[in-house]
Formats: structure tokens, C-alpha cells, sequence
């Protein structure tokens, strides 16, 4: 019998996300599963995706749905960031632009997103200083239509001065509370254990295992 028939198709998938550390944390969970991954910087030019959602899961659905028909490929989605109830929720979905200016929030970066935390908690005692991070995880297939869909959370509290050297965005102000460690200075393989992104992950890894367009 010619084995060509028998053969898996190939399971490729795109990261719709330029971060080069969250691309590390979805390779170590998805590569061991035999799917080939691309991200937007295998290609020579870029889909920009304006993040006009309101919520954490309509951001991951636009970078999902765009990468996916943009590129003729399943594509996954990803949009997190952290929520301080005493500010109502912010930063929110403009956690990476915080900081920035004029109506894009253009500028921000991780240093002057975290000064700017920093600064509007003052106002707030040891007791108002609880957070949250969300990670939000979609899975398009090439026609755009969203077949996964997950979400996350990581309640902690938010430091008065930055811990750690390790992580990035404003994982050196977020201290988790059983480890007394910011997410700065835990290790990769207890951040992989207990963060948002893997909490989702988990999620997410149980509905693709279970997809039955990869086992064909």
C-alpha cells in the first residue's frame, strides 16, 4: 500500500504576535505537538491589525481572523494585559500603550508603562493594590471563521518599586502573593506553571488536541 495516503497533513500554524516572548512560551507548548509554526516575521511584509476591541478576546479574534486570511493559514490570536480594579480595570486592552500619547497612545514602551502605574497608584493604599493579568487565546482557520476561543487570569498586586530583571511588560511590579515574587523574579518554569498565558494555554491545548482537522 502507497503511503502517501496513510501520511498526517501537515499541522501548521501561524502566531499572529511579533513577541518574541510569547512566541517562545506558545512554541514550547505547541512545537511537541508536531505543529509546524510561522510568525509574522517569516514573511517579507506585515498585516497591521488595529486593536479596536473592547475587550482582551475581541483583539485576540481581530489578530486571528486578519493573520488567517491574510495569510491563507490557521492562525492563532493573542491579546493580555493587566487590569487594576481600584482603576477600573486599567490599564486594560491599553496596557502596551499605557503611557503613550496623542489618540494611538503612540510611544508607550515597558519603562514609562510602568513609571506611569507607578505614579497613578500613589493615590492608593496597601489594600487597593490588587491585579490581575488576562491572556486571551483564538484559533481562526483560513476562511476566518473562529472554531477556539480561551482566556486566563494571575491575581497578584502591584508593587510600589520594581523587582527582577526578567520578564516584560509590567511583570517587575506584579508580585504573586504565595510566592512573594514579582513575575520578574520568578523562574520560566514557575511563571510557565502559574501565569495567565499558560492558564489559557491549557485551555486552549485541550480544544486544539481535540480538533479533529489535525487528525485527519
Amino acid at each position: 500500500m502507497s503511503e502517501s495516503h496513510n501520511q498526517t497533513p501537515e499541522k501548521r500554524l501561524l502566531l499572529g504576535t511579533s513577541n518574541r516572548k510569547k512566541i517562545v512560551e506558545l512554541e514550547a507548548h505547541l512545537k511537541p505537538r508536531g505543529f509546524t509554526l510561522r510568525t509574522p516575521s517569516d514573511f517579507p511584509d506585515t498585516i497591521d491589525v488595529e486593536e479596536t476591541g473592547a475587550t482582551f478576546m475581541d483583539n485576540a479574534r481581530l489578530k486571528a481572523v486578519a493573520q488567517a486570511t491574510g495569510r491563507a493559514m490557521w492562525a492563532i490570536g493573542e491579546d493580555s494585559g493587566l487590569c487594576v480594579p481600584a482603576l477600573g480595570g486599567l490599564p486594560g486592552v491599553i496596557s502596551a500603550r499605557f503611557s503613550g500619547t496623542g489618540p494611538s497612545l503612540q510611544g508607550a514602551t515597558d519603562q514609562t508603562n510602568n513609571a506611569k502605574l507607578l505614579e497613578v497608584m500613589q493615590a492608593f493604599g496597601p489594600n487597593e493594590r490588587d491585579a490581575y493579568y488576562v491572556s486571551t487565546i483564538a484559533l481562526a482557520n483560513p476562511q476566518g471563521e473562529i472554531l477556539i476561543e480561551s482566556s486566563g487570569e494571575c491575581w497578584g498586586r502591584i508593587l510600589s518599586a520594581p523587582r527582577g530583571e526578567g520578564g516584560f511588560g509590567y511583570d517587575p511590579l506584579f508580585e504573586v502573593r504565595e510566592y512573594h515574587r514579582t513575575f520578574a523574579e520568578l523562574g520560566l518554569e514557575v511563571k510557565r506553571a502559574i501565569s495567565h498565558r499558560s492558564r489559557a494555554l491549557r485551555q486552549f491545548l485541550r480544544q486544539l488536541d481535540a480538533l479533529d482537522v489535525f487528525h485527519r
